[in-house]
């Protein structure tokens, strides 16, 4: 299966310029709060009308403004799970699922979909509740197999874990994944949340401002965010301005450092992104001498705060994570960062996708 969109639509001073194409089973848009995510997602579903662009999926397309297709919603094959999942509030489970069947004239037919699709669902014996009986996670699903129920050949969750407390979305992520998998449908995901993202997209795009930002393999998204939005957002804790020395070298002014890569150095370099585990006492590439600021205790790790030597006094301290049973005593006196471990940032929007 293959999803193609590239659009515009301005909307008062908010303009969407999104370009992405697919064919992984579950893409991600990873972006904060207010970035376009939403409206992404509703344009596809046909909820919401492009100024101009093209809409496919399987060859089919949804929307073309230069051919004048623009097919309603009805019509495009498309499943759309919102946040608060919208489930009729009058109707049992049961009335909100037949909903999604009623393409089906046969009753006998209905009736076993309906089966099915509780018990894959885990929904069995609550097909009689309303939505405000169910907790968030039976009303995830209940909103599940409704969608489900029409067939759709792309599903569109739109924050589908947003509502739920941090336990349940945990145990429900991978039935989630579990589900589409074996329901072999291909499915965009809107989240906010670098883990979501990671734990459940092979693909992600990353949006700031209406735009794409970075669109690659999930995994090589992290390792290589190429920009400063989408190392922020898959959860780099320190960037820092940066100018390129040399064909493998940056020199980061505020940290008074200057650092070898393993990757060449674009002209177009801005910044620096180091994650927080990247740091080891033992590397003997970019060592250099450090002060300890502070100590942050979390469950299973610990936060470690420090500055270089050469520090620029107002910039931010460094933060190096560390397990709590890989703790070195004393602290040591020096650090130092594997070259290839130095993300290379830019905001030239010709070489942040793969």
């Amino acid at each position: 299966m293959s999803l193609s969109v590239h659009i515009r639509k301005q909307v008062g001073s908010f303009a969407l310029n999104v370009h992405f194409d697919t064919e992984d089973a579950v893409t991600g848009l990873l972006g904060a709060s207010g970035c376009g995510k939403s409206m992404t997602l509703q344009c596809i579903a046909g909820v919401l009308r492009p100024d101009a662009g093209r809409i496919i999926l399987d060859g089919q397309p949804l929307f073309d403004s230069a051919r004048g297709i623009d097919l309603p919603p009805q019509q495009r094959g498309v499943g759309l799970l919102f946040q608060q999942y919208a489930l009729f509030p009058h109707m049992t489970v049961r009335q909100n699922i037949l909903c999604g069947l009623r393409r089906f004239r046969d009753k006998a037919e209905r009736e076993r979909r309906l089966h099915a699709l509780c018990q894959t669902l885990a929904l069995s014996g609550l097909e009689d509740h309303r939505p405000a009986q169910l907790s968030g996670g039976q009303a995830q699903r209940a909103a599940l197999a409704r969608m489900l129920a029409a067939e759709p050949r792309l599903l569109l969750l739109d924050e589908p874990f947003s509502a739920l407390d941090s336990h349940l979305r945990d145990r429900l992520q991978p039935q989630l994944l579990s589900l589409l998998r074996s329901y072999g449908r291909q499915a965009l995901l809107v989240t906010h949340s670098r883990d979501e993202a990671y734990r459940l997209c092979s693909r992600l795009c990353v949006m700031e401002h209406g735009c794409i930002t970075r669109c690659g393999d999930t995994r090589a998204v992290f390792s290589d965010p190429r920009t400063e939005s989408a190392a922020r957002l898959t959860g780099c804790k320190n960037i820092f301005c940066a100018v390129k020395a040399a064909p493998h070298t940056v020199r980061l002014p505020s940290l008074g450092l200057c650092l070898t890569t393993s990757r060449p150095v674009p002209d177009t370099l801005c910044a620096v992104g180091l994650h927080a585990h990247a740091f080891d006492p033992s590397q003997p590439h970019n060592r250099f001498p450090v002060h300890w600021v502070e100590r942050v205790e979390e469950p299973f790790e610990t936060i470690l705060l420090f500055r270089s030597a050469g520090q620029d006094p107002h910039a931010p301290p460094l933060w190096w994570r560390v397990p709590r049973d890989r703790l070195p005593h004393p602290l040591p006196e020096a650090l130092g960062i594997d070259p290839q471990d130095i993300l290379l940032l830019t905001n030239d929007p010709k070489e942040v996708s793969l």
